[in-house]
């Protein structure tokens, strides 16, 4: 089973190598798909984890005992087709190319399955027709 989450660890957590004992304790990979992490800061991790349900759900509760933030992520990106001027340069920053453009149309195609809600792609769009549902 795979869950999406949103990590916020505390100021004295930030050191903490919770991916590790993620792994080893909980035999739970966690996939990094956003990190904001810096010294002496609030951090903030988006990750997606998969393993058995039991041992996904002892992690979060685990995770939460140390003081982190744990808020499952629902979000999904949200193309305006009005606005979108297929302009193409979300694709490029795009890392699991569920941007793309079609090569006879040249119009933009999103593929939600591959889609990993990095949110690269919202900046990059000139016209502001990306975004989240939430």
């Amino acid at each position: 089973m795979k869950k999406r989450v949103t990590l916020i660890f505390p100021k004295r957590s930030i050191q903490m190598p919770v991916t590790y004992r993620l792994a080893k304790d909980f035999n739970v990979a966690a996939n990094i798909i956003r990190a904001q992490v810096a010294p002496n800061q609030i951090g903030k991790l988006v990750v997606e984890l998969s393993g058995d349900i039991d041992q996904l759900e002892a992690a979060i509760e685990w995770m939460r005992m140390q003081d982190i933030g744990v808020s499952l992520t629902s979000r999904e990106l949200v193309i305006n087709e009005q606005a979108c001027v297929h302009c193409g340069l979300c694709t490029g920053v795009c890392p699991t190319e569920a941007l793309t453009l079609d090569p006879q149309s040249f119009q933009l195609t999103f593929t939600r399955s591959r889609c990993i809600v990095c949110e690269q792609c919202i900046p990059t769009c000139p016209v502001q027709a990306i975004s989240t549902n939430l």
